[in-house]
């Protein structure tokens, strides 16, 4: 463990990273958070890759957490003759129940509960945005379009609607089997697909019931409509931009990520943008300019980590991607100017003593040229407090439980190591010092700032700052 840059990379595994060895290379370039894919792979591949990747942390002495990304209730149409038809410009098209296979007129619409939330006049978008269709009239069984944008359709393609509150769950039946599996298996955290409301959070966080952290995925515009409530409720927040730049304007996209991580700064939550940061090294060994600048953008704006998907689960160079990133990172806050926009990006504490404790301990770091700030918790709170501000040197989470531990691998600037509760302060200081000084973290004569709640054990009581020189 060494001081290095403060935001996370979250990789993907898929069939290109599923050995140990692989798991363990994406460990040393730079990953710190593995992510299972529900919507591809068998319960069986997804064991089989978290198991690897505790073993991996084992063998690197070091938490890694894994996060499962349940799939959620992705639209699709049914089949086609042939496998595909071509739509035109202009021409008419009908979505509808019937079970027959689809053609140049018409294709199967298998969600009859969306029917309802549709007016004439409504967009649909199909296969990635790629088509659009007008609804001009809606019946009990089949919805009459037009088509605004032609071109090729195959089967089972995705459907969008955007700017429609849609009348579903966003968990599915599948959803249920494969969190309830995740959670079994022992996952850090759940990312809960297709918010659209803060009721969606609140039911996913019912079922886990405290045995992971839940990471909201904004991919629906709708969500936007009561963003600081859904932040409220969840552990971390995803700027998802696949669906979500699908279902609102690319031009838009930006700024909507931007309200995202400002939003999620004010409040303390950890959030994460992913979705094609460097897409290109899937099957290229390098990105494109426009890619680094995208990965660079993210930081420079607070992200506490970026994710990897394609690029690490099924792409040719998945060790290179998560280096390539690495040194993004690295760069991007050795910028002279990176503290300056850290600093006005930063939000005034809340009127709570935790709050006044961490904003004072960032302070005082800074003014005594400290190597850490040291923050023993329980559960994770006072770290998370302590990342709120984003203080200029590294924060070293101490805690008794290894699932706090493993869920600070996605926290900006924490890095956490389990620790026997100390009997009181003193006992702290002296641990907090040896291990500092023990793992690199800091040198004999330079100072570190403890944050802590008194008495010890006892959650959501930051209440004591003490500065400790390192002998």
């Amino acid at each position: 463990m060494t001081c290095c840059r403060c935001a996370k990379i979250i990789a993907t595994l898929g069939p290109a990273t599923t050995t140990d060895g692989t798991i363990e290379a994406l460990a040393h370039a730079g990953a710190s958070v593995f992510r299972l894919n529900f919507s591809h792979g068998t319960h069986a591949e997804h064991e089989r890759r978290f198991h690897a990747v505790r073993r991996v942390e084992e063998t690197l002495g070091r938490p890694l957490a894994v996060l499962a990304d349940l799939q959620g209730p992705k639209l699709r149409v049914g089949g086609f003759l042939g496998g595909g038809t071509r739509l035109t410009t202009g021409q008419t098209f009908r979505l509808d129940l019937a079970t027959d296979l689809g053609d140049a007129s018409r294709v199967r619409l298998p969600h009859p509960e969306i029917f309802a939330a549709l007016e004439p006049g409504t967009d649909l978008l199909l296969d990635d945005g790629k088509l659009r269709l007008r609804v001009e009239s809606i019946g009990a069984e089949a919805i009459e379009t037009r088509v605004l944008t032609g071109g090729a359709l195959s089967d089972h393609k995705g459907v969008n609607v955007p700017n429609v509150m849609l009348p579903i769950s966003a968990l599915t039946e599948k959803d249920r089997a494969d969190l309830a599996f995740a959670l079994d298996l022992g996952v850090d955290w759940v990312a809960l697909s297709f918010v659209q409301r803060p009721e969606d959070v609140a039911e996913i966080r019912k079922l886990v019931a405290g045995r992971a952290a839940v990471v909201s995925k904004l991919e629906k515009p709708s969500a936007l409509d009561d963003l600081t409530r859904i932040i409220e409720l969840s552990d971390a927040v995803m700027v998802a931009r696949g669906d979500l730049g699908v279902e609102i304007p690319p031009e838009r996209v930006p700024i909507v990520q931007k309200r995202i991580i400002q939003a999620c700064r004010a409040a303390g939550t950890p959030v994460v943008v992913a979705t094609q940061m460097l897409e290109s090294m899937i099957k290229a060994p390098t990105p494109t300019r426009a890619e680094a600048s995208d990965v660079a953008s993210a930081i420079y704006e607070g992200a506490d980590a970026v994710m990897l998907s394609a690029e690490t689960s099924v792409g040719e160079y998945p060790v290179a991607a998560v280096g390539l990133m690495d040194r993004i990172i690295t760069q991007v806050e050795g910028d002279e100017h990176f503290r300056d926009l850290v600093d006005a990006g930063r939000h005034e504490p809340e009127n709570s003593a935790a709050d006044a404790i961490c904003a004072a301990a960032r302070q005082v770091a800074r003014t005594l040229s400290a190597a850490l700030i040291v923050s023993f918790t329980t559960s994770g709170s006072t770290a998370l407090r302590a990342a709120r501000e984003r203080p200029s040197v590294p924060i070293l989470c101490l805690t008794p439980s290894s699932a706090v531990a493993r869920r600070m691998a996605l926290v900006w600037g924490v890095m956490a190591l389990e620790m026997e509760e100390p009997e009181g302060f003193t006992e702290m200081t002296e641990r907090a010092t040896r291990i500092a000084r023990e793992r690199g973290l800091a040198r004999s004569g330079q100072r570190l700032v403890l944050i802590a709640g008194v008495p010890f054990g006892r959650p959501g009581t930051t209440n004591s700052l003490r500065v400790a020189w390192v002998e």
